[in-house]
């Protein structure tokens, strides 16, 4: 028996596979999409099209939908994340609406399947011990060491995005105030309260290693690289690797990491969650509540540390 089912799967396989052939062409021509995000489908579909000739008997194209729930659900009972299933039903979604509409299939087995839900990812973030050692990891006896370090204290007092970091420009700048002017998404603008500790690396820096850095050109960057040009985003995430190297940082991180660090040490010491909006310049509430739960899986791993039946 088992060597007349094989073959039997092995064409019903071979079939859906020329119909994802046919759906990749098609997404390709209508919409353009790129390379790796066609293969993607493929493998998507490939991967259940071969679930479904072993477990089901069935091409692709015949598949109902108690069969898609028993491929997710079989997915899930393996290990599969939620990401990923709901992905792979997102594919079979889009192939049975081609199938449906160039091909004439009578129903989409998808339309009554629920995508699961998706817990919001915490972002990533330092301690406070790591962002201090982030901020003294800069050689400050050179000029661009100095610059850095200014950066990373403007960055981390502010919380800015790191397209406003590097496109600041000297006149956003109040340090007799101690704030600075950001224009953020849209063109809104935002004054942000720098620090003392800020304003004191920015009047260091202003006062020789801009200088030195621009060897006389005029330049309408804050923070210009040796060339007299503002630094480019990629160029600060490659400097912010480099010293977190220095530093003994183990983190993945990124600018937008000591972004978050911002925002998350003023929730964990206190602030009002409208202001940390304000500060970090999210046109909504609900984008910056992300913060209230990264500050209860705080308060729950310092409970579960200390506390005697923790």
């Amino acid at each position: 028996m088992t060597s007349e089912a094989s073959p039997g799967r092995c064409e019903i396989a071979a079939g859906s596979v020329a119909t994802i052939e046919q759906f990749a062409d098609a997404a390709w021509l209508e919409r353009g999409l790129s390379r790796n995000t066609l293969a993607s489908y493929q493998s998507d579909l490939r991967h259940c099209a071969d679930w479904l000739a072993e477990h089901a008997g069935c091409a692709l194209l015949d598949a109902r939908r108690d069969h898609v729930l028993a491929y997710l659900a079989a997915g899930v009972e393996s290990g599969v994340r939620p990401r990923t299933s709901a992905r792979r039903l997102s594919t079979l979604r889009q192939f049975f609406q081609w199938a449906v509409r160039d091909l004439h299939l009578d129903h989409d087995p998808t339309a009554r399947v629920d995508s699961p839900r998706l817990g919001r990812p915490l972002p990533k973030s330092l301690s406070e011990a790591e962002v201090e050692a982030l901020l003294q990891a800069p050689d400050t006896s050179t000029a661009e060491g100095l610059r850095d370090r200014a950066m990373l204290e403007v960055l981390y007092a502010t919380g800015l995005r790191v397209s406003e970091l590097v496109g600041l420009q000297p006149d956003q700048l109040g340090l007799a105030q101690g704030v600075v002017r950001v224009v953020g998404k849209g063109g809104k603008e935002r004054l942000v309260p720098l620090g003392d500790e800020a304003v004191s690396w920015l009047r260091r820096f202003n006062g020789s290693a801009r200088v030195d850095l621009l060897g006389g050109r005029p330049a309408d960057a804050l923070f210009p690289t040796r060339r007299g040009r503002g630094m480019t985003r990629q160029a600060f995430w490659y400097r912010i690797k480099k010293h977190a190297l220095t530093a003994g940082i183990r983190t993945d991180l990124s600018p937008h990491t000591v972004r978050h660090a911002f925002a998350t040490h003023l929730v964990n010491h206190g602030a009002d969650l409208r202001v940390v909006q304000l500060l970090l310049g999210h046109s909504s509430l609900s984008t910056t509540q992300i913060y209230t739960h990264v500050a209860r899986e705080r308060l729950q791993a310092l409970h579960a540390r200390h506390h005697p039946r923790g």
